[in-house]
């Protein structure tokens, strides 16, 4: 696919363990061409993990994308009327974003964006990475899985032996996924084995 023109609209929220994955991802498609525009949650401009500092996280950000980062409500709501995203990415996906986007909350300018691109009809793209989607989150993600112009990064347990309620996107199909979501079409499988075990 050309993605000379397109504009890639990639947010991140709170699964830090993810992140190292995630960012050759981004570079992806800048170096494909597209414009992307980085949204983070709350959390990521508040919270040092063992994974890395905020700040870390939202330098290579900006370094990777030359954009700034929308942080607040206020300055991803422009995103609807704009029609600005071809496409919108969330990856990670967390349980908690995944919740609160399934029953229609509004908190953080990653929903936000979510939602000016759902009013717009077109693809947003959910990488999830949550320890209980296949426990209290599982009606959470089913009720996406049927949501016109939802569509999910593959995805499978990621350890079943130790957390086997546990769901990781395959963050290196974020591309594919938004390639297929474009033409209408989720990407298959969309269940998988995320890990040998």
């Amino acid at each position: 696919m050309n993605w000379q023109g397109k504009t890639v609209g990639f947010a991140l929220t709170g699964s830090h363990c993810t992140f190292e994955e995630v960012m050759p991802q981004i570079k992806r498609f800048v170096d494909a061409g597209a414009r992307v525009i980085p949204i983070v949650s709350y959390t990521i401009l508040t919270t040092d993990t063992r994974f890395g500092k905020s700040e870390d996280w939202q330098r290579q950000l900006k370094e990777i994308t030359g954009n700034d980062i929308i942080t607040s409500i206020v300055d991803a709501e422009p995103l609807g009327p704009s029609k600005l995203l071809d496409v919108l990415v969330i990856a990670p996906c967390t349980g908690n974003t995944t919740s609160k986007l399934a029953n229609a909350m509004t908190e953080s300018p990653v929903l936000m964006a979510a939602k000016a691109q759902m009013r717009n009809l077109r693809p947003l793209v959910l990488a999830i990475s949550t320890n209980d989607g296949l426990g209290l989150n599982a009606m959470n993600i089913s009720k996406l899985l049927i949501t016109k112009n939802i569509y999910f990064v593959p995805f499978g347990q990621d350890a079943p032996a130790l957390k086997p309620n546990s769901l990781v996107a395959r963050m290196d199909l974020i591309m594919e996924t938004c390639e297929d979501a474009l033409q209408g079409k989720q990407l298959q499988p969309m269940v998988i084995e995320r890990f040998n075990y």
